[in-house]
């Protein structure tokens, strides 16, 4: 993308609002699930609070598809976005970005390929798992059969669950916990290949460097 066109300068001036819109949208949502008492006046805020971040996203998918000049082709060619705009949940893995906008405008060093990686997997897991354990509670608190009957169960399913381990002693019971499930194996699949893969990588590249040093007297 040219970095001086008229979607590059949007995205550049959006990124900060925008992240601490997805960030606002987390505590709302969390705020709302977790909730002692439903149905307060801090209920309307927090969800208040939710439609005014969801039109900010939905403002930003405008725009960048108006820029673009592709017209119907921009859902295809961002079909992440298109994704994360129906499923706001997802906004907030946006966060992983901050560091390379911070890297591009103090003209700071990147990080090497393999750390980077590293560090967006890390947050993005723990980010992962902490919408996906609000979200499978919402769906699963007042089900009759439910296992989870408090938050601490769902964070510790969303970790085994992530993890690639599921022990099976907490299951979702309901269509919607089932369903997130499914998107939580997926994405601990794609985490954790992309972690140990650019580990074995460095590792490798370690070694090959040590081989092809010239021996010490």
């Amino acid at each position: 993308m040219d970095h001086d066109s008229p979607t590059a300068r949007w995205e550049r001036h959006a990124e900060m609002p925008l992240t601490v819109a997805s960030m606002t949208f987390l505590g709302s949502y969390a705020a709302l699930v977790l909730s002692p008492r439903p149905g307060t006046p801090w209920d309307d805020l927090w969800l208040s609070l939710l439609l005014v971040c969801w039109a900010l996203f939905a403002v930003d998918y405008a725009v960048r598809w108006t820029l673009s000049g592709q017209g119907p082709r921009f859902v295809r060619a961002h079909l992440l976005d298109t994704l994360v705009l129906i499923l706001p949940l997802l906004r907030p893995l946006r966060i992983v970005r901050i560091y390379e906008a911070m890297e591009h405008r103090r003209g700071l060093p990147r990080l090497p390929l393999y750390a980077r990686v590293i560090v967006y997997s890390g947050l993005s897991t723990l980010l992962m798992g902490f919408t996906g354990a609000l979200a499978v509670y919402q769906q699963e608190r007042d089900a009759p059969a439910s296992q989870m009957k408090n938050f601490g169960d769902a964070v510790w399913w969303a970790c085994s669950t992530l993890s690639t381990v599921g022990y099976g002693d907490i299951v979702p019971v309901t269509t919607g916990g089932r369903i997130i499930a499914a998107a939580m194996m997926a994405g601990g699949l794609a985490l954790l290949g992309a972690v140990t893969g650019s580990f074995s990588s460095w590792l490798l590249q370690v070694f090959s460097r040590e081989e092809d040093e010239p021996p010490r007297n």
